[in-house]
């Protein structure tokens, strides 16, 4: 008799529809609720053991449903929000541009610029220095500057692309569309124009625009046809001191000359060594550089050297 009701009882385990949870865990009511409670499943089957083993079954555990409040399959927790997406990309495309216009406004050699630029301001002001002006010249050279060179390699952006130093430029690697920074060269310009106009004087403010003139029209496009573009080159980095000092004093005089003039007789050693070292490049982009009939260097040396000794007798007219 024990025998037969130990048979019994297997045969009731191993059915599928025999219910655990009397045996294991209590069967909950329909009244208790409670957060974590687990339960055994009244229909969950022995699938993945053998029927002849149920007790071995039963103490292994099938899957436990979670009884209680259910839960959303996708946490709003654990995804970003959709502002918090618009807000990444537009840091993103923020940042895209601002490394397009710095390297389109050449902004290390810019601020080179401002720098003798100030330094004109400071000298043309004589014992009281206007530093809310000198601020402002500052910033309408830096502007007028960024415009120029963007100016620049738009008209360049062939030419660039076929020269090692020059591809990785954002117009020529299209990180930038042309029309986009004939744009932002464009605002640059009007904008450093009128703030030297406001803040400053028209005398300022027309260096600046004649220089931007003669930097994006004259020089770039003389750079294809003739060697004399390095002379012309000079000329307009020699215009920010007199800038300055105009903007400072309101008027052009001998002093005003002086530095200037230092400046450009100092940038043609510069220019000259640069365009012998990058001679090759240069060929490549297809411009006319004063080294390039030059293999031998010597020429190109000499009037490196005699734009040097021209510094020289500069000194004596300082007081």
């Amino acid at each position: 008799m024990w025998r037969r009701n130990s048979l019994s009882l297997s045969s009731k385990l191993a059915a599928p529809n025999s219910n655990l949870s009397l045996l294991l865990f209590p069967r909950s009511s329909p009244n208790f609720h409670h957060h974590g409670f687990l339960a055994r499943s009244n229909f969950t089957s022995p699938e993945s053991t053998s029927a002849a083993d149920p007790v071995t079954w039963a103490r292994a555990g099938a899957q436990v449903p979670y009884i209680g409040p259910l839960a959303s399959p996708a946490s709003a927790f654990d995804l970003p929000s959709a502002a918090a997406l618009k807000a990444k990309e537009a840091a993103d495309l923020a940042k895209h541009y601002g490394q397009c216009y710095w390297e389109l406004s050449k902004a290390k050699l810019s601020m080179l610029v401002v720098a003798t630029s100030g330094t004109g301001y400071i000298l043309g002001s004589g014992g009281a220095i206007d530093y809310l002006g000198l601020c402002c010249t500052c910033a309408g050279t830096m502007m007028v500057a960024a415009s120029a060179s963007t100016l620049n390699q738009v008209f360049e952006v062939k030419n660039d692309a076929r020269m090692n130093r020059t591809r990785n430029r954002p117009l020529p690697s299209g990180r930038i569309t042309i029309p986009h920074a004939a744009v932002w060269a464009s605002s640059m310009g009007v904008a450093g124009t009128a703030l030297l106009a406001s803040e400053a004087n028209m005398l300022a403010a027309g260096l600046a625009a004649s220089n931007l003139v003669l930097y994006a029209f004259v020089y770039t496009p003389l750079k294809q046809i003739h060697p004399v573009n390095t002379w012309v080159g000079a000329i307009v980095g020699a215009i920010p001191p007199l800038l300055g000092w105009a903007a400072a004093s309101g008027e052009i005089s001998l002093n005003s000359m002086i530095l200037p003039a230092a400046l450009y007789f100092w940038q043609l050693p510069h220019f000259m060594a640069l365009a012998y070292l990058c001679r090759q490049d240069y060929a490549d982009g297809g411009f006319k550089m004063f080294s390039l009939a030059d293999p031998t260097g010597r020429r190109t040396g000499l009037v490196a050297l005699r734009n040097c000794l021209y510094l020289l007798p500069l000194r004596y007219l300082l007081s």
